[in-house]
């Protein structure tokens, strides 16, 4: 495919009548237009407008609730104590320098941030000598009521932005810098992985002679007609895209844009080729690509293990009397040991020792999972059949996942030997050792999604893999109950399992 052909969907975007005299510009001077940046101002405003709700709300709860009245001045007091925290702490995040590129989807720390000003406000009322003044329901019904119009605020707010985008009122005019073949190649994808409505692609500039922008692509001329045109108030961001570009031009270029207001920025040949697997960190003040990170640090790994302790610690409480009745069956169904200990690959590419029931004769286990199990394998006992469809073999793992080799979800650890059409999984699937930068875990977002059981075709087997990604890169506890609500449904309905 020429590039021509690859960069067809460009030409739907470029604004030919801007470089053709201005006109365009000139009319869309007169209409008020934002770029994503007013995104942060419009979240800023939201927060205002629920803090300004959220006060007679609480105050008509606490009537209907209590049925007094309280001191009014000195709740006054509290809430600006209150909203001034709040914008403090959100500010500190950096919350409302937020674009439509970043704005994302931040309840947990709305709620944290809102119960973190209430408890300020309450420190400074006490400090002040009044808390007993300060009705201790107030604050609580204030933070539910807050907290609410917080989260629920966040979806409207997205709506509102992406209608006005949608509507041309937030539109970010992005131009190229870098005309040759390799640039544009490096626009193209650059353009494929960028869908936002915000975003206005005006076309591409280049100063080297001889060169010229191939059908497609609307050619803007050099940096001074880009300066011209940025002057005109036609592009509000210069992106530099040309792979290997010499220091000293790098400085010429930006020196000969410096004379009009126009954010530049340059585009890492990297950041072309690795995307979208990386993420953008600061070390320091030095800007890094992210191409791995390890999901659960800090706090949200004290969060996971606590998840799996308390939880799994329930789970064993409860389904202990099962679990004698399972282990009794399999002594009664065959000869040979209850349970069945098979190596595995685990957390940090590690050997683990998997807990299950033993479904299969003692003779025909297969300790290394070097033949699949089929349906109405002949292996399997009678006894085994039921567990396994239901997977209660699996209910030994509680004892992994309170052990540490494991966790309640989590990408299945795969038995030594595991194929996929005649392929070793890590050789067949590209991305494969990346699920093993979490422990493994009993039911997974893969098993949910339909890829519980017997993975025979290359494709669902990447499937798979994609799913565990998705898991590791998304994962919060909410998505982990999620997961486990779906799981026992699964259980009952899903016809994979055998």
């Amino acid at each position: 495919m020429s590039i021509q052909e690859r960069t067809a969907p460009f030409h739907l975007k470029v604004a030919a009548a801007q470089l053709s005299g201005g006109r365009e510009s000139a009319k869309a001077g007169k209409r008020l237009r934002f770029t994503s940046n007013i995104s942060g101002s419009v979240y800023l405003l939201a927060d205002l407008l629920c803090l300004a709700a959220s006060a007679p709300l609480s105050l008509l709860a606490y009537k209907a609730l209590v049925g007094s009245e309280v001191d009014m001045r000195l709740h006054a007091f509290a809430l600006a104590v209150i909203a001034c925290t709040f914008v403090f702490i959100r500010g500190s995040r950096n919350a409302y320098r937020l674009t439509l590129t970043n704005a994302g989807n931040d309840y947990g720390e709305l709620v944290i941030d809102a119960a973190a000003s209430n408890l300020v406000a309450s420190a400074v009322v006490w400090q002040f000598g009044m808390i007993g003044h300060l009705s201790r329901a107030m604050p609580l019904l204030f933070f539910a009521v807050f907290a609410t119009a917080l989260v629920a605020s966040r979806p409207l707010v997205r709506l509102v932005l992406h209608g006005l985008a949608g509507r041309g009122a937030i539109e970010q005019r992005i131009a190229f810098y870098g005309a040759d073949l390799q640039s544009l190649e490096l626009i193209n994808r650059v353009i494929a992985a960028v869908e936002l409505p915000h975003l206005r692609f005006v076309g591409v500039a280049d100063d080297r002679p001889r060169i010229r922008a191939p059908a497609g692509f609307a050619f803007i001329g050099g940096c001074a007609d880009l300066a011209d045109l940025a002057r005109r108030g036609g592009v509000d961001q210069i992106l530099i895209a040309v792979p290997n570009l010499p220091r000293q031009r790098l400085h010429e270029i930006i020196e000969a844009l410096s004379e009009v207001s126009v954010d530049v920025s340059l585009i890492p040949a990297e950041a072309i080729e690795l995307a979208p697997d990386y993420r953008v960190r600061l070390l320091g003040t030095l800007p890094v690509l992210n191409l791995w990170q390890r999901p659960f640090r800090d706090f949200n790994q004290i969060t996971k293990r606590a998840e799996d302790l308390v939880l799994g610690g329930i789970a064993l409480l409860i389904l202990a009397p099962l679990m004698l009745v399972c282990a009794l069956l399999v002594r009664l169904s065959s000869p040979g040991p209850i349970l069945f200990v098979q190596p595995r690959i685990g957390f940090n590419n590690e050997l683990i020792h998997v807990l299950k029931f033993r479904t299969m004769y003692a003779d025909q286990t297969d300790l290394h999972a070097a033949t699949t199990t089929t349906r109405n394998d002949q292996r399997v006992t009678a006894v085994g059949r039921v567990l396994r469809r239901l997977s209660m073999d699996e209910l030994p793992q509680l004892l992994n996942v309170l052990n540490g080799d494991m966790s309640l979800v989590g990408p299945r650890p795969h038995a030594l030997e595991m194929k996929v059409e005649d392929r070793y999984y890590q050789d067949a699937v590209s991305g494969y050792v990346g699920r093993h930068r979490v422990r493994p875990g009993i039911t997974g977002l893969a098993q949910v999604r339909g890829l519980r059981g017997e993975i025979r075709t290359l494709e669902r087997a990447k499937q798979r893999v994609e799913f565990d990604r998705q898991y590791i890169e998304n994962w919060s506890i909410w998505l982990d109950l999620r997961i486990l609500l779906a799981t026992a449904w699964t259980v009952f309905f899903d016809k994979n399992a055998y």
